[in-house]
């Protein structure tokens, strides 16, 4: 967008400490749910928002479909296409954290847990494993999963790197989300070409709306006002 000349607002939801700098102006945090963001459209002038929001930010997605029907504002999604599972692969699919923590019943195991920060505290119901986890930021206080080791790093990753990571800790389950597209799949073919098994969390419902998968679909749905 700064590239095309495009005036426009990079909103972050204020999840990552130290998030990456924008060749756009930026602002960190929610609007107030539906009609704080509607206010936000109408006060700034808003044209065109484009939701590119991470596929399991459901609630922000919701509130972007409802304030720009209020709003009269156009709306697209940037979408990341879903992993799929290939042969061989041994997914067990849940529909959300609370399916993934039950489906770690059983003997203790070393469970990489690749779902960033929020959830971590759900998976104490299941305290029998040893726990990876990977941050973007160092967590201010120490998880309360007793058996757990913290891994500060940020993407996208390698599929070498991945493998390396999940031998060096004798990784047997990856569990994660549905995330989808290149930037974090790395976890999903080390654990491919390991033969580990993945807790694979499917993605919530979200509104009927316009769709598009590339950054060139955006650009060229927002070329009226470039």
């Amino acid at each position: 967008m700064a590239e095309a000349g495009i005036l426009a607002t990079f909103s972050y939801a204020g999840r990552v400490d130290s998030p990456k700098t924008q060749p756009i102006p930026q602002r960190i945090g929610g609007f107030g749910g539906v009609e704080g963001l509607a206010a936000y459209l109408r006060e700034h002038s808003i044209t065109h928002v484009v939701d590119a929001t991470h596929p399991f930010a459901a609630r922000m997605s919701w509130n972007a479909f409802h304030a720009c029907a209020e709003a009269e504002v156009g709306l697209m999604a940037l979408t990341r296409p879903a992993w799929t599972a290939e042969a061989g692969d041994q997914w067990t699919h849940v529909p959300d954290i609370e399916g993934a923590v039950a489906a770690l019943e059983g003997m203790p195991k070393r469970i990489m847990l690749a779902l960033g920060r929020m959830h971590v505290e759900d998976f104490t119901a299941q305290p029998q494993h040893h726990y990876v986890l990977r941050l973007v930021d160092a967590p201010s206080v120490a998880p309360s999963l007793p058996n757990h080791r913290v891994v500060v790093a940020r993407g996208p990753f390698d599929v070498a790197g991945d493998i390396a990571l999940f031998k060096d800790h004798a990784v047997d389950i990856v569990v994660c989300k549905n995330a989808g597209g290149i930037g974090a799949e790395a976890k999903i073919h080390a654990a491919r070409a390991l033969g580990l098994p993945v807790v694979m969390i499917d993605r919530p419902a979200l509104p009927a709306r316009a769709e598009v998968a590339t950054v060139e679909a955006v650009l060229e749905w927002l070329g009226p006002v470039a």
